[in-house]
């Protein structure tokens, strides 16, 4: 079936309205690869029917379809690394250190926002199992949310192929965090409480959420419009509480925010600390 000028008009649009995501016409050979099974499957004529189709129905399932299609779901366990490493090395001691002090220095609340198919986040578990060898007396919750229900689907399971587990994963963090079962690896139960899945799609309201002290949202903005970065990124801001890192990808930047964060170079990484914003002067 023949893509046309406005079945990739009409895509774009839908998912744009759906997540936010911004497509446009050098997307059409993803458009057509991940979208045609669900045209055929559909009984659509073309893909700007699947479309109109999706808008006029009042259940989620073929927007949520579409949905999973489109978004990347390209991930692997301590991604990049270096922004591990500043978690481990930087961020994480000098927040404990800020905490020691407070009402619950044990206390800590993470984000892993696009968190796909869970390999982010049980990184970030691992880093704090590592990193702390009295884990069971502290309070850790990692929120990890993703707009794919598919994706989070997978992430609950906690189970990976041996390929998967070969991109990232060290050896000994392996065999220490993970259980063979069958031709999978799943996660160890230490790690797997630290973290908790739950569908979002980041341009609805965070207010439900709660506050973190650490977020990561890697790579996910980068397919959103230059003004939906940006207020994904002040949004999130308020809602992390003091002190508190956040991490984005390494093509992603917050120049364009001013002064609202502060660059942390560490471990040939950086990433940012919400600045309190200053009072309007009158």
């Amino acid at each position: 079936m023949q893509l046309t000028s406005q079945d990739i008009d009409e895509v774009c649009g839908l998912v744009l309205d759906l997540c936010g995501v911004s497509l446009d016409e050098t997307k059409a050979y993803l458009i057509e690869l991940r979208l045609r099974e669900l045209v055929r499957r559909t009984g659509c004529e073309s893909y700007a029917a699947l479309i109109q189709q999706a808008r006029l129905t009042s259940e989620r399932k073929l927007k949520q379809e579409i949905i999973d299609a489109i978004t990347t779901q390209e991930t692997s366990f301590f991604r990049d690394n270096t922004p591990f490493e500043a978690l481990r090395n930087k961020a994480l001691p000098e927040l404990f250190e800020a905490k020691e002090k407070t009402p619950f220095p044990k206390r800590v609340r993470i984000w892993s926002a696009g968190c796909s198919t869970g390999q982010e986040p049980y990184s970030i578990a691992m880093t704090l199992c590592e990193l702390l060898p009295d884990i069971a007396r502290w309070d850790i919750q990692i929120l990890a949310t993703d707009i794919s229900e598919t994706a989070i689907a997978q992430a609950s399971r906690g189970c990976y192929a041996d390929r998967e587990v070969d991109r990232g994963l060290p050896a000994e963090l392996l065999h220490r965090h993970f259980i063979r079962d069958g031709s999978q690896w799943r996660v160890g139960d230490r790690v797997r409480s630290l973290v908790t899945f739950r569908r979002h799609n980041l341009h609805d309201s965070f207010l439900a959420l709660g506050e973190f002290e650490i977020v990561f949202c890697r790579n996910v903005a980068i397919y959103f419009t230059l003004e939906a970065q940006k207020q994904l990124f002040l949004r999130i801001a308020d809602a992390m509480t003091p002190p508190s890192s956040l991490f984005i990808g390494s093509s992603e930047s917050l120049i364009n925010l001013g002064d609202r964060f502060e660059p942390q170079y560490h471990c040939g990484s950086v990433f940012y600390r919400p600045n309190v914003p200053r009072p309007a002067t009158v």
